[in-house]
């Protein structure tokens, strides 16, 4: 028998095998959709009169994902196997109640991508024109949760978003990490050597500073309200550039000028999930709190001293104005923990005798993907 006739033998028996795994693999997400159904109709018989189903929990999810990690053999890679149950979650979710989800747009920005990331694609995507409005959509109940930038690893807080933690009442029900990649985008009309002006949202020109010096460095760099924003202007200028991610460019079909242009290859950006519920425990979570402080001597230094008397691990603090009165600070702090912990409870205990107002945001999962 020829070598061709004996790889043809061996493909064909790979082809056999690939398709009856594919069957066993359907019937086993067919599985898993049915119990999914089964939960929701077990939840629906033990709600009390007037009591709001809740279908989706956080931490329940945040397990499933870690679990999927830890027991992944490859060779697939775990964030990409973690990919794959999410996107079976969501789906099987939508059986149940679909969510709506709130994130700041237009369609084709990053807030919309980090959604989808945690999320998955079944969800039901609304875009807000403002930071300021998603918390509004939730608060009113338009939607179940929201999803926020809050900081970026190159340029920083995003004080938008900060500021309407002061003045919504919402719980952080879990967060997002994004990998950001900035590409240099122009539309079938644009002529490439004529262009005079690059669009982009501010934190994206700055975040891509030093690559545009060294390549635009007379070319007009115009902020606009987001990134998608910028694509979309492109699509009808013939003189004109954007810098956006890959949503944006598929969305508007433009080509890749030049790709990952920022100036910083770990370049990142976390969101927040903001909604109604509480989260409880898993494991392995973290705390947001804003604590208000008069403007005095060593007032930092008071609200630092209970965590480290406590070995809690601060990953972030920020400081806004506070609007509850003048020469009054507010810190925004993140921390490894959950709330509900005895040491931390020590903690917020400790802070609220010294504090003129405490507000914890939230507890919730570590971000898993």
């Amino acid at each position: 028998m020829s070598n061709d006739a004996n790889t043809d033998q061996a493909l064909q028996a790979l082809r056999l095998r690939i398709d009856s795994l594919d069957e066993k693999i359907l019937e086993l997400i067919s599985d898993r959709a049915r119990c999914a159904e089964e939960v929701a109709r077990v939840k629906m018989a033990t709600l009390a009169e007037g009591e709001v189903p809740v279908f989706y929990r956080p931490e329940r999810e945040a397990q499933v994902l870690k679990r999927v990690m830890e027991r992944n053999r490859g060779p697939l890679g775990n964030e990409d196997m973690a990919r794959l149950f999410r996107e079976i979650m969501s789906s099987c979710l939508a059986l149940e109640n679909p969510l709506k989800v709130a994130y700041l747009g237009p369609e084709g920005t990053f807030s919309q991508a980090a959604a989808m990331k945690h999320f998955g694609h079944a969800v039901i995507s609304q875009p807000m024109a403002a930071i300021d409005e998603v918390f509004r959509e939730v608060v009113a109940g338009a939607v179940n949760f929201g999803v926020v930038p809050v900081e970026n690893s190159t340029e920083g807080a995003v004080n938008h978003t900060l500021d309407s933690f002061l003045e919504h009442d919402l719980v952080i029900c879990g967060e997002v990490e994004l990998r950001i990649h900035h590409h240099l985008l122009v539309g079938d009309a644009t002529k490439t050597d004529r262009i005079t002006r690059i669009y982009s949202h501010a934190q994206s020109l700055a975040q891509c500073r030093k690559w545009l010096d060294a390549h635009y460095p007379n070319v007009e760099r115009v902020a606009v309200s987001s990134n998608a924003d910028a694509a979309r202007r492109v699509k009808s200028e013939w003189n004109s550039a954007a810098i956006a991610g890959d949503m944006a460019a598929n969305l508007y079909g433009l080509t890749r000028l030049a790709e990952k242009i920022e100036d910083r290859p770990d370049n990142s950006t976390r969101f927040l999930i903001i909604g109604n519920q509480e989260v409880p425990p898993t494991g392995d979570d973290k705390t947001s709190v804003i604590v208000s402080m008069r403007n005095k001597p060593g007032a930092l230094h008071e609200l630092l001293v209970p965590f480290h008397q406590n070995g809690i691990d601060l990953t972030r603090i920020e400081t806004r104005p506070s609007r509850s009165g003048k020469w009054t600070y507010a810190f925004f702090i993140d921390f490894v923990g959950h709330h509900r912990d005895p040491l931390i409870k020590d903690v917020l205990e400790k802070i609220n005798q010294e504090a003129v107002a405490l507000k914890v945001l939230g507890s919730y999962p570590k971000a898993v993907l």
